[in-house]
C-alpha cells in the first residue's frame, strides 16, 4: 500500500472500495477536439452504481506511474487477480489490480483493513502529531473531505464537485466541504468589493471609526435573551441588566415558554429562601416574580387581541338614510 494509496485518496477523493477496484485498465486516455490527449481515471460503479471519470493531474500521474512500476512482474505486465465485489456479493473476472497484497503466499486484492493499517503505519512513521502531541490519525474517508473542500475553496463549482465525488445530492457534497467562517467572510467581502467597483465612486464614502463603533454598539445594547430593549441607543441600563424587572423590555411572543420557566424557577427559589430563612432573597425575589407574571400577562393579552374578532358596529337607519340622500344629491 505504502504512500501511493493515501496520495491517490488525496488527489481523487475516491472511496476506499473504489481504490480496491482500481486496475491497470482504469487508466484511459481521451482525445480533445483540438487533438490534445487527456489522461483519465475510470472509477467503476460501486456505492452509487455510477461510473465516472476523473482527470489525472500531474501529481496523480506521478503516483500512478510509481504504483504500476511497483506491481509489474518480471515480464513487465501487471498480474491478473480475481476480486470479490462486496456490495454485489460476486466474484469479478481476473483483472490487473493496482493494489495487490500477499497472504499465505497467495496474491489477493488489498482489503479495507489492510488499507487502514497501511495508512496508520505511514502516519506513524511520518512523525506528524496533533495539538496534544499524539500521533495524527486519518481515515480513508477523511481524504475525500479534504479533496472536496480544497476543490470548492479553489473555485471548482459545487455541482462539478458533486459529479466528481459521485454524490446524488449536492447537499451531500456541500456537507463534505468544510467552509470555515473566515472563508465565508472573505468571500463575501470580495463580492461586495467587486459589486462596489461597478458603481460610481461618488456613491460611496468611507465610514468613520466613531460611526462604525456606534453601529456595533447598537447590536450589543439591543440584543437580549428575552426580546429587545426599549431604551434609546447610546444610553446605559439603569436596571443593571435585570431584564425581567425592567418595564421597557419588549418581550417577543415566542419567548412565553422561557418566561414561564423563569416564573416557575422564581417560585421555587422563593420557597427555598423562606424555608432557609434567607431574608434578603425573600425580600427581592417577589419583585422579579411579579414582573415576570406581568410580562406573561402582557403576551397573553396581545395574543388574545390578535385572535379575537373586532366589532365594528352596525350603522343605524338614520346614518343609512343620510348617506343615501347625500349620494342622490
Amino acid at each position: 500500500m505504502g504512500l501511493g494509496g493515501h496520495r491517490i485518496f488525496r488527489h481523487t477523493g475516491i472511496r476506499i472500495e473504489d481504490l480496491q477496484e482500481l486496475s491497470h485498465h482504469s487508466i484511459i486516455s481521451y482525445r480533445l477536439p483540438g487533438g490534445d490527449v487527456v489522461p483519465l481515471l475510470q472509477i467503476a460503479p460501486s456505492k452509487t452504481d455510477q461510473e465516472r471519470l476523473i482527470h489525472i493531474s500531474p501529481e496523480l500521474a506521478d503516483v500512478l506511474s510509481a504504483v504500476i512500476s511497483r506491481v509489474r512482474d518480471n515480464t513487465g505486465r501487471v498480474p491478473l487477480l480475481p476480486s470479490y465485489h462486496l456490495h454485489e456479493k460476486t466474484w469479478n473476472a481476473p483483472m490487473p489490480m493496482l493494489f495487490p497484497w500477499s497472504i499465505s503466499h497467495e496474491r489477493r486484492p488489498v482489503s479495507g483493513s489492510m488499507i487502514r493499517k497501511a495508512l496508520d503505519e505511514t502516519l506513524r512513521h511520518s512523525g506528524i502529531t496533533d495539538s496534544s502531541g499524539h500521533p495524527l490519525l486519518f481515515q480513508p474517508h477523511d481524504f475525500r473531505r479534504m479533496f472536496i473542500t480544497e476543490a470548492i475553496l479553489n473555485g471548482l463549482p459545487p455541482h462539478i464537485a458533486q459529479v466528481i465525488a459521485s454524490h446524488r445530492n449536492i447537499n451531500t457534497t456541500m456537507g463534505y466541504a468544510a467552509i470555515y467562517p473566515t472563508d465565508a467572510l472573505e468571500a463575501h467581502r470580495a463580492f461586495i468589493a467587486r459589486r462596489r467597483g461597478l458603481r460610481p465612486v461618488e456613491e460611496y464614502r468611507s465610514v468613520t471609526a466613531e460611526e462604525w463603533q456606534e453601529f456595533l454598539s447598537h447590536f450589543e445594547r439591543r440584543k437580549l435573551a428575552l426580546g429587545e430593549c426599549g431604551r434609546a441607543y447610546g444610553t446605559d441600563c439603569i436596571h443593571e441588566h435585570a431584564c425581567v424587572r425592567c418595564p421597557i423590555l419588549i418581550v417577543a411572543a415566542d419567548e412565553k415558554p422561557r418566561l414561564e420557566e423563569i416564573r416557575d424557577n422564581l417560585k421555587d427559589r422563593i420557597a427555598e429562601a423562606e424555608r432557609e430563612g434567607w431574608l434578603g432573597e425573600v425580600e427581592g425575589l417577589p419583585t422579579s416574580l411579579a414582573a415576570a407574571e406581568d410580562k406573561i400577562a402582557q403576551i397573553e393579552a396581545q395574543q388574545e387581541r390578535k385572535q379575537s374578532p373586532v366589532f365594528l358596529g352596525l350603522p343605524s337607519l338614520v346614518k343609512l338614510t343620510a348617506r343615501t340622500s347625500e349620494a342622490t344629491r
